[in-house]
């Protein structure tokens, strides 16, 4: 088995099975959503399910992916508590940074949803429900992409705040998986 390691403690404990379905979640959930939206934009394959009611289709999707993600959520918090601290990151600085990274996070994510509304989070142009015009304001005039940026945010920031490098690991995981799915999304 290979392990990180830092003098005699391991950094990364990679026999913990949690850890492996924390990443295997981390990289399911936007490429489910991708897949389906995008046989939603070529098939109608969701709306045709909701009898051809694609409002009701997208809040659906909208409901399995938040779904989703909230159990992403929970198996990454998993990993976590199977992971061993690390005394680098027992700093007193870290939980300060940890939090600001988790508010700022939650700041673009909840305001860019605020924003878009359910149907322009959850993928509703792929039901052909688009918005009046596109959105400019806070927090997409920080960046194009603030859900994932803020969410990439917010697992870094319980990764520090759990002192956990393997955290630090699967948030790195997440901004390559987001930006693989912002590559098909642009």
């Amino acid at each position: 088995m290979v392990q990180f390691q830092s003098s005699n403690q391991s950094l990364i404990d990679l026999s913990q099975r949690s850890l492996y379905i924390s990443a295997l979640a981390i990289a399911f959930n936007p490429t489910f959503w991708n897949i389906v939206a995008r046989r939603e934009y070529h098939g109608k394959t969701l709306t045709r399910l909701f009898n051809g009611n694609s409002q009701r289709a997208c809040y659906a999707l909208a409901l399995t992916i938040f779904s989703l993600g909230l159990f992403r959520d929970f198996l990454f918090e998993r990993a976590l508590r199977h992971q061993p601290p690390s005394p680098a990151l027992s700093q007193p600085f870290i939980p300060p940074l940890a939090y600001a990274l988790i508010v700022c996070g939650n700041i673009l994510v909840l305001s860019s949803t605020y924003a878009l509304g359910i149907t322009g989070t959850y993928l509703g142009d792929y039901f052909g429900i688009l918005m009046d015009e596109p959105v400019t304001s806070f927090p997409f005039n920080v960046t194009g992409a603030p859900m994932y940026y803020g969410s990439t945010m917010s697992f870094l920031g319980t990764a520090l705040l759990y002192g956990r490098p393997a955290g630090v690991l699967l948030t790195v995981e997440v901004l390559l998986v987001y930006w693989v799915a912002l590559s098909y999304e642009e």
